[in-house]
């Protein structure tokens, strides 16, 4: 067993432009955003300029509640680069709001996770130079 920690160092980071400004911004305020179409409702995580259901363009910034549930999991012991710690445990969450985000979990050990269990959003500074803060979930307690 091992406690699965945020991950450090040199890992790569996501580039953030225009489209998904907003989403990375939440980040840096402790916020989980999403966007919504005015017109159909639909949720998206993925930044987009059009709903990929009705295809309007009226999509919004959402504050999520930032709570969920594992959808699916997978435990990583060779990474794809070696920047990575392992072992870590990338996970699907299904929001609240109904929208799918992938992360990773951390604050437990990671044999504890299945499907089902309650998570919530916690943040953590990337640390380099561009300070991208990055969403990770832990276990409701």
């Amino acid at each position: 067993m091992s406690l699965l920690l945020p991950q450090s160092g040199d890992i790569p980071l996501p580039q953030p432009g225009p489209i998904s400004e907003p989403y990375w911004q939440g980040c840096r305020e402790g916020v989980l955003r999403f966007q919504r179409c005015l017109d159909c409702s639909a949720p998206t995580h993925t930044p987009a300029l059009m709903c990929a259901v009705c295809a309007s363009r009226s999509l919004v910034w959402v504050d999520s509640s930032g709570k969920g549930e594992i959808y699916s999991w997978t435990r990583v012991w060779r990474p794809v680069t070696p920047d990575f710690v392992t072992p870590y445990v990338p996970v699907i969450v299904a929001m609240e709001e109904g929208w799918f985000i992938l992360s990773n979990l951390v604050g437990c050990e990671d044999d504890a996770v299945a499907i089902g269990l309650g998570v919530e959003v916690v943040f953590h500074s990337s640390g380099g130079a561009d300070d991208i803060v990055l969403p990770y979930f832990q276990l409701v307690s």
